[in-house]
């Protein structure tokens, strides 16, 4: 296999920067995992001395050389799709914020082969740019939206930005806001609701509420932004922001339809009266906030995602029927519409 030698010479603004950190930024280096592996391989020197820890401290000065091995593009078990509209909020060498489009599966599933995020990640940043932990049918995925949820997710461009990532949502630093409407008047301005959450037994296809030992523990708080008087054909509803504190399966939905307050417009876990849905064949939810602390610079990352077109026309249809916005929904619904 050939190669080639990159050198660089560590300037003022690097000084103290750990030698993988300084190489991942080098033009014409791989990801910063790579450039570790490199260093692990014994193909990094500094000032000509084979360096031996990808966490020394590079100096002023000083003259990295690195033997790079020259590799065949890298391919994988999913094709590429240049034609899916990725909506980047932001991005750099580390990962991608975006906003998902209703109708956009996360990954390859039953009926989804080609059409995925993962397939139009795939064509943006190519198989060896992307966290691989959670298996090559889903590169860079760090966490998932529902195919009819919208709104701002991470995508990570290598293992260890993928896994520092999901650390970051175990220990619930990672903050995850969702827009929903939910049928029905919700009484107090905030709640929490704490469950165990696993598969249906009735039907395969759902989630539930759980006291198995076995279900996994779900925490969701919420405040209620403004409320709805019922009509004919409802009984009212509430517009909610929910907070995650865990990532499970249909969280969200399950929890509302557990409290007796289902998304609008669910199709899985809601009312099928179209009347009552207010038109709306998906689900009224929308990754609104995210807010995280980048795990390689240190810089806080701040996104909010205005309402699709499709949920902002429902609320536009409802406000003759409004009983007005708490406190928390004069901050936040005025955000919401841009």
């Amino acid at each position: 296999m050939s190669s080639r030698l990159v050198s660089a010479l560590v300037g003022p603004d690097a000084d103290g920067q750990r030698l993988d950190a300084f190489l991942a930024r080098v033009e014409g280096m791989p990801s910063r995992s790579a450039c570790a592996k490199l260093i692990e391989a014994g193909a990094v020197t500094i000032n000509s001395t084979l360096a031996t820890s990808k966490s020394e401290a590079v100096c002023l000065g000083d003259r990295i050389e690195a033997t790079v091995p020259e590799v065949e593009a890298e391919g994988g078990p999913l094709a590429p799709n240049p034609e899916i509209d990725l909506d980047i909020r932001f991005e750099d060498d580390h990962l991608i914020v975006l906003s998902k489009q209703a109708g956009l599966v996360c990954h390859p599933s039953p009926g989804h082969v080609d059409d995925t995020l993962a397939n139009a990640l795939v064509a943006h940043c190519g198989y060896g740019h992307l966290g691989m932990l959670q298996g090559e049918d889903r590169p860079g995925i760090v966490h998932r939206l529902d195919m009819d949820t919208s709104g701002l997710m991470v995508a990570a461009k290598d293992d260890e930005v993928q896994k520092a990532l999901q650390d970051l949502i175990r220990l619930r630093v990672l903050d995850r806001r969702y827009i929903t409407l939910v049928h029905g008047y919700v009484a107090p301005d905030e709640g929490t609701i704490t469950t165990g959450i696993a598969r249906s037994t009735r039907d395969r296809l759902k989630m539930a509420v759980s006291d198995d030992p076995m279900a996994r523990e779900a925490i969701t708080t919420f405040r209620t932004l403004e409320r709805f008087e019922a009509g004919r054909f409802d009984d009212g509803f509430s517009l909610l922001e929910c907070h995650l504190y865990t990532g499970r399966t249909h969280q969200i939905r399950v929890h509302m339809r557990h409290i007796g307050h289902p998304c609008v417009g669910d199709q899985l876990y809601g009312r099928g009266d179209d009347r009552a849905n207010r038109g709306l064949r998906r689900q009224f939810l929308h990754s609104w906030s995210i807010r995280f602390d980048h795990p390689i610079t240190g810089e806080l990352i701040e996104r909010t995602d205005i309402l699709p077109s499709d949920l902002r026309a429902v609320l536009e249809s409802m406000q003759d029927a409004s009983m007005g916005r708490t406190e928390a929904g004069e901050k936040i619904c005025p955000r919401l519409v841009g």
